[in-house]
């Protein structure tokens, strides 16, 4: 199986399908390669622990626009993954309970679970995603932000066992302790996560008052976070251990921070170069001279015009750009001229102009002459006709 292979590829439909389409695609795959159907076979094995994973993430909005955005890094060290984030994930608990919304049953627990018998280990807990939307001076120096997480804690009362005073579990009767509960559907074996106790195999007599029998409240904590000089838009950080607690005594999982930067009024970014267009009066740009240009960091810079720049002339500032992530050196500004026309003109500067416009000789506007001197060739060939 690889893990290289795209998830609309591993459900053979194509990247505008809609909900209906993936999931009926995935409902004829699981048919085929259930292991009912192909005892022994390793690889059926393997395409049909792959169709469940492509299944997971492309059924929930959320995670396929992250996997469409961000292909698999959007999951890249999910771990066990969790409500909300990770594939494998996608709402469920395994792949069981994925069987058990599309098909209405689960499927034999060698998959479900790698082995049989309840679930009373360690669980990892969920990761969670938080955005950050910062400015493109932020991102150019760095910054330090603080952010307040809403995440699941371990509930004091009951000491995270979901029974009040901590009781001990007691062995649920719908599954007699076994965490799964058999029937037979059609030509199916069908193992199913019990829906009573959810696969632990232990029920609580008396829910603890404070967290409901869950065993895990919900607290806010302020986490402090820096973010590096150089980031760009779509970076993704991790904080390790930030996320959601884990179940019976596993560890926590992580927090993943999304990056955005807004746009800016002045300049554009690619990679570590920044891009802006700075208007030059006319007259500057025809006689020549220097303008200054204001930088990312807060300084200015001067630029150097000749006589008779045009607009569209351009200009690069070495190392005025962008900084590099986790390096000292910088990238270029590229500035575009932009000629600006006068308006809102006196009748003295009018009648200025006026003179001007009539003294001034072709030579003055090789770009005006050059274009009508095309005018009148394409008008004299136009009127002699088509050639034979």
């Amino acid at each position: 199986m690889s893990a290289d292979r795209d998830y609309y590829e591993i459900l053979s439909v194509p990247r505008t399908a809609d909900a209906a389409a993936i999931k009926s695609a995935f409902r004829k795959l699981a048919m085929k390669l259930h292991p009912d159907q192909n005892p022994g076979c390793k690889v059926s094995e393997d395409k049909f622990k792959e169709i469940g994973e492509a299944y997971s993430v492309l059924s929930d909005p959320e995670k396929r626009a992250a996997y469409d955005r961000y292909g698999k890094a959007a999951f890249q060290g999910a771990g066990g993954g969790g409500p909300g984030f990770g594939p494998g994930a996608a709402g469920y608990s395994d792949f069981s309970d994925l069987f058990n919304e599309i098909f209405g049953g689960g499927f034999d627990d060698i998959f479900a679970r790698g082995g049989r018998g309840p679930r009373n280990g360690p669980e990892r807990g969920a990761d969670l995603r938080y955005d950050i939307e910062i400015t493109l001076e932020q991102a150019f120096k760095g910054s330090e932000r603080e952010i307040v997480v809403p995440r699941a804690h371990k509930c004091e009362p009951c000491s995270g066992s979901g029974s009040e005073g901590n009781a001990p579990l007691e062995p649920c009767r719908t599954c007699n302790g076994q965490g799964q509960v058999r029937a037979q559907q059609g030509m199916f074996r069908m193992v199913r996560t019990c829906p009573a106790c959810h696969g632990r195999g232990q029920s609580i007599k008396t829910p603890c008052k404070s967290c409901g029998g869950r065993g895990a409240v919900q607290k806010e904590r302020t986490l402090s976070v820096k973010i590096p000089a150089g980031v760009e838009d779509g970076t993704r950080i991790r904080l390790a251990g930030e996320g959601d607690m884990g179940g019976r005594g596993g560890p926590p999982g992580d927090l993943y921070l999304f990056l955005s930067v807004k746009p800016h009024a002045l300049f554009e970014r690619d990679g570590a170069d920044l891009y802006c267009r700075a208007p030059a009066p006319m007259c500057k740009a025809a006689l020549g001279g220097e303008m200054e240009i204001p930088t990312l960091d807060g300084e200015r810079t001067k630029v150097t015009i000749p006589a008779g720049a045009q607009t569209g002339r351009r200009f690069r500032i070495k190392g005025k750009g962008m900084t590099h992530l986790r390096a000292k050196d910088r990238g270029d500004l590229h500035v575009e001229l932009l000629v600006e026309t006068p308006v809102n003109l006196t009748p003295k500067q009018r009648k200025l102009l006026e003179e001007f416009s009539k003294d001034c000789c072709e030579e003055a506007h090789p770009q005006t002459q050059g274009f009508f001197d095309s005018v009148k060739k394409f008008f004299d060939a136009a009127s002699e006709g088509p050639t034979r």
